[in-house]
């Protein structure tokens, strides 16, 4: 009788010990790889092999960290809040701060996954750096507050309230600690490996062009022509005007603003008259763009699922082939 009741605990400790498939709100639908699906299944590989050899100590197959600095793929790494500055009315740049002023070992354009909780609900979303490539001691990310539309049951109206990610963002100052791992994407850029890149970029989906944009002016011998397109509903919701007024000094740095709420240049200040256009970023502007580069372009699209398939269509139309644009 005790070796059944010994059997049954036994059986019952190897189930507890059995790796929890991930929920939906877990994948963060950029592509990553590993996905935190693939971990999954690793990790009951693993827990299976184990439970057959009767051997636990199979189990642990995390790797130490030395520096926290050190990214992974797999392991999500804790980084404490350093600041929080506010761009525009719901968007904010968080700087994560890095011991030892250690770098991260990231290439420009790449990007990290973030963990949250909310009310019990794991979830993780993917975030592009904006900071140098070579910066020492912290990482920069945006942060928007994304407010999802709902149909209300009590009115016919819409509402808007926060996402579940920014319900978590939400809750951040300095001093908090928020979980990483990466890095993740498959484009890597090289100085002079073309020789006009067509940056196409709306809201948010600036942020992978900011670092490859900073890596290019930082090295005097890249000699890479960029055009950067930035779409955004209003002037004053452009993020990082600094930064931008600073790049489009360089010689072979040109910034054009598409504003679709926008109708009167006389409300903007002059630098960005003559570079703002109002409306949506269309098949007959892009075109233009593509025209006015001033060697063959490569693009890089980032932004809206809607958006990046529409920047794809525009730029086959525009004579661009398949390979002479990379999507985010």
């Amino acid at each position: 009788m005790m070796d059944e009741r010994e059997e049954d605990a036994d059986e019952e400790a190897w189930l507890q010990l059995r790796p929890v498939e991930p929920l939906p709100s877990q994948c963060c639908g950029s592509g990553c790889s590993p996905c935190v699906f693939d971990l999954y299944h690793r990790e009951l590989a693993r827990w299976e092999a184990a439970r057959a050899s009767k051997d636990r100590s199979l189990l642990s197959g995390e790797e130490s960290q030395s520096c926290p600095s050190k990214l992974s793929p797999e392991t999500f790494l804790a980084f404490r809040i350093s600041a929080v500055d506010r761009l525009t009315e719901d968007t904010y740049c968080v700087r994560f701060a890095l011991p030892r002023n250690c770098q991260f070992s990231l290439r420009p354009g790449q990007h990290l996954i973030l963990r949250g909780k909310v009310d019990g609900l794991e979830i993780q979303r993917a975030y592009t750096p904006i900071s140098p490539a070579n910066a020492e001691g912290y990482f920069e990310v945006l942060i928007k507050h994304v407010r999802v539309p709902v149909r209300s049951p009590c009115v016919c109206s819409q509402c808007y309230p926060t996402g579940l990610m920014s319900q978590y963002v939400k809750s951040w100052g300095t001093g908090h600690t928020a979980f990483w791992r990466g890095p993740f994407g498959d484009f890597f850029y090289k100085a002079n490996q073309y020789g006009e890149l067509l940056m196409l970029a709306s809201g948010t989906g600036l942020a992978p062009m900011v670092p490859i944009l900073q890596s290019i002016t930082d090295n005097a011998e890249d000699e890479t022509f960029v055009t950067l397109v930035c779409c955004f509903k209003t002037f004053e919701g452009i993020y990082l005007k600094t930064f931008l007024q600073e790049q489009a000094r360089f010689w072979n740095v040109r910034t054009f603003f598409v504003l679709s709420q926008e109708n009167s240049l006389e409300k903007l200040p002059w630098s960005y008259r003559e570079k703002t256009c109002f409306g949506r970023l269309a098949q007959g502007l892009i075109e233009e763009l593509v025209g006015s580069c001033r060697r063959k372009p490569f693009a890089l699209v980032c932004g809206s699922a809607e958006f990046t398939k529409d920047m794809a269509r525009c730029l086959l139309c525009a004579g661009l082939a398949k390979d002479s644009y990379y999507l985010f």
